[in-house]
């Protein structure tokens, strides 16, 4: 890692001794390494000007304010930051006061969001350690019984702020006052060294929030950085703690895990840390019994493809993933309800809905995508039609295009999807005259059949989805 210092002769290392010690063993000494602004490559001119906003309005009113964790990190690494986090001593009433587009959330840790146009900044008040802090909304962080954190509004100085963080890496602080860096756990040293190292006893932290699990797969997927060995030990044997999570959260977690442009090598870390399984098991179980690398294959090119829309700028639809995720169990599923006697379509509708349930209880997902993954796979049975009107029609639905390239993934690995791939492909890049006789003349796929009248739905209940608009 270079260009994290101009210089090398402010820094000294403040050692994480081999043993894992406590937190509390380890703040021996309060004061951090201090990196003055001709010493390190943060310019104000690559921060967000409403970053700016509330660190010069909090430093006015008296308040002490700093811009923390990966915003520091990714402007250290000549990165360009995808948000920027500031902490400060004001507590959140009084950031609330000073701020006319502030809103106070979060009931775990109370934050501040200062809201403008397009961008919020998140301001959070310094973190203490409960017996010798300041009291905040509670007199003690509230613990459960195996050691997550279920409440930390304990609030205390920067000093105790930057030992609570989870890495060493996002534990350092751009002091708006004076424009130095400064490092009170051997961040520095770390990005230099390129690793991910927690603060404290890994196995300790982890149980605090087990999303740090996925959080130090997450930066060494995307920073391209090493996972310090006694960091990386617990990995392969803490994945359960993911279970007491939240799906909520979880969500979350996953759409930063898959989209942020580096899918494929977050996929690897996932499946070798043996965590993939806690997220998506039902995926992981037909990863295990896989037949010619199938649906590794589909897997793999659906993350390729992920990564390379945004590289290029390009939209990405969280669903289509998802869909790709979820593709095999579809499969399996709709094979158990075919051979129990129901027909394709009712098989199809029925396994969506299985597999959908079983997911949702372990990661949630919003209705839209939802319904647009089942659209993309309901759109796989419609592909096969290749006579008649339907597939003149079938070009104008605004999940064609999402379906198609659905089709495509699934070509790499299943010969009749490539033959059907291979049909739509010369289907659309005919003329109006031309498709007209490809499905007059077509000797494959599937007729259409012509409908049965259904039966009434129960009262409340529609006759097909509302749709989201069209993505790819």
């Amino acid at each position: 890692m270079t260009g994290v210092l101009k210089g090398s002769g402010y820094y000294t290392h403040v050692s994480i001794a081999d043993n894992n010690p406590s937190l509390e063993a380890l703040i021996l000494n309060p004061q951090p390494v201090v990196i003055p602004r001709p010493d390190h490559n943060i310019s104000r001119v690559n921060i967000s000007p409403n970053a700016l906003k509330v660190l010069y309005r909090l430093r006015e009113a008296g308040y002490r304010a700093c811009l923390v964790g990966g915003g520091v990190r990714d402007l250290l690494l000549g990165r360009e930051p995808k948000d920027f986090d500031i902490a400060t001593d004001a507590r959140p009433e009084q950031i609330y006061r000073l701020f006319r587009n502030c809103r106070l959330i979060g009931r775990r840790f109370r934050l501040a969001h200062v809201q403008f146009d397009h961008e919020i900044i998140e301001v959070a008040t310094f973190r203490g350690h409960g017996d010798d802090s300041e009291e905040g909304d509670g007199s003690t962080i509230e613990r459960a019984a195996d050691g997550r954190i279920l409440s930390d509004n304990v609030y205390g100085g920067i000093e105790d702020d930057a030992w609570r963080r989870d890495f060493t890496i996002n534990a350092l602080y751009y002091d708006i006052s004076d424009f130095a860096v400064l490092d009170y756990v051997g961040g520095i040293e770390d990005l230099k060294a390129g690793l991910i190292r927690l603060i404290g006893d890994p196995a300790e932290r982890y149980h605090e929030d087990p999303v740090r699990l996925l959080r130090a797969v997450r930066f060494a997927a995307k920073l391209g950085l090493r996972i310090d060995p006694a960091t990386e030990a617990p990995l392969h044997r803490l994945g359960h703690l993911l279970e007491k999570i939240p799906p909520a959260r979880l969500a979350d977690e996953i759409l930063k895990l898959f989209m942020g442009g580096c899918a494929i090598q977050t996929f690897e870390l996932l499946r070798h840390y043996r965590l993939f399984g806690f997220l998506f098991p039902a995926t992981e179980r037909c990863l295990n019994h896989q037949q010619q690398h199938y649906p590794k294959t589909l897997l793999m090119r659906a993350l390729a493809g992920t990564d390379a829309r945004l590289a290029g700028g390009q939209p990405v639809n969280p669903a289509f993933l998802f869909a790709a995720l979820l593709w095999d169990p579809l499969r399996e599923q709709m094979q158990r309800l075919q051979a129990s006697g129901l027909d394709e379509g009712e098989a199809l509708h029925a396994a969506a809905d299985a597999v959908i349930q079983s997911q949702i209880r372990r990661v949630s997902m919003n209705r839209r995508y939802s319904l647009s993954m089942r659209e993309i796979w309901e759109m796989q049975q419609r592909l096969t039609i290749t006579t008649g009107k339907r597939p003149l029609r079938l070009l104008t639905h605004p999940r064609f295009r999402a379906g198609y390239d659905f089709l495509l993934l699934r070509a790499d690995a299943d010969q009749p999807a490539a033959e059907l791939a291979e049909w739509w492909t010369r289907f659309m890049a005919m003329d109006e005259k031309g498709r007209i006789q490809a499905v007059l003349s077509s000797p494959k796929g599937k007729k259409g059949k012509s409908r049965r009248r259904r039966k009434p739905r129960s009262a409340g209940q529609s006759d097909s989805p509302s749709q989201p608009p069209a993505e790819s």
